[in-house]
């Protein structure tokens, strides 16, 4: 009996830690079928979804430290959302009076919904994690693995040697979790896929809605390549290493004592 009611607590959490990625889908699906008098759909998007990070502030499903993370990684997401479309890897085909550069600029949430995610659910589980590799290296890889996304359009794609440095930087590195007051572990590279894996199925879902098309989804919907998740997987990492290192640099800052559990 105690497993079961550890499981239904632990999907308890998980699930409150997904109300945005949610709302998203939610949006996304009705916007397809429910068409707005007088404004267009991506625009009707990114009004819900301003509106509802406000409820979540508000009803204190979110705190500040974590609105600031969302609109980080809002800003991340943004930035290659406006040069992988520049580039063709991507559009938005529908018409919208919030779009920059040919990108709707509730594109951004969709990145900052895994940041959100990643609050929660640290928040919610009381997350911490033991053989973090420390500030020089993770930021570095963090930062070669974002910039790959850009360069791989005119550079080789390191994208395999990329990966194969997240499995040796975070070989030690250890998710520390609690349900109730049972504590649980898990390398953090298999975080990485696990989460990876299921964005993956979210993006189906999403380009199935009509999110965005890739080139090849414009005549009929397509499966999206298996390939992209290891692009997630990446992506994954990004979002984690900036939520870890601000939950490190906070956690410092609050006991004023060198070291952590991170070291």
């Amino acid at each position: 009996m105690r497993p079961i009611i550890q499981l239904l607590h632990f999907g308890y959490h998980q699930a409150m830690s997904c109300i945005f990625p949610v709302v998203i889908f939610g949006t996304l699906a009705l916007s397809s079928i429910i068409k707005v008098p007088f404004i267009h759909r991506y625009d009707t998007i990114l009004i819900i979804l301003l509106g509802v990070q406000y409820l979540m502030y508000r009803s204190r499903l979110e705190t500040r430290d974590e609105i600031k993370v969302i609109c980080i990684f809002h800003l991340i997401g943004l930035v290659l959302e406006l040069y992988k479309v520049w580039m063709g890897s991507w559009s938005y085909p529908e018409l919208g009076y919030t779009k920059l550069l040919g990108v709707t600029l509730y594109s951004g949430f969709m990145y900052a919904s895994v940041a959100s995610y990643m609050c929660q659910v640290w928040r919610r589980l009381r997350m911490d994690m033991t053989g973090w590799p420390g500030l020089t290296s993770s930021v570095l890889l963090g930062g070669a693995i974002y910039f790959n996304f850009f360069t791989h359009h005119f550079m080789p794609d390191f994208r395999w040697w990329l990966t194969a440095l997240v499995f040796i930087v975070f070989r030690k590195t250890w998710i520390i979790y609690r349900v109730r007051t049972v504590t649980y572990r898990m390398p953090l590279t298999l975080a990485f896929i696990i989460v990876g894996f299921f964005i993956w199925l979210a993006e189906n879902i999403s380009t199935f809605l009509g999110a965005w098309k890739y080139p090849d989804q414009h005549q009929t919907w397509q499966l999206v390549s298996f390939s992209k998740i290891s692009s997630w997987f990446l992506l994954v990492i990004i979002s984690v290493i900036i939520v870890a290192q601000l939950k490190h640099v906070k956690a410092s800052r609050a006991t004023n004592v060198s070291g952590s559990s991170y070291t």
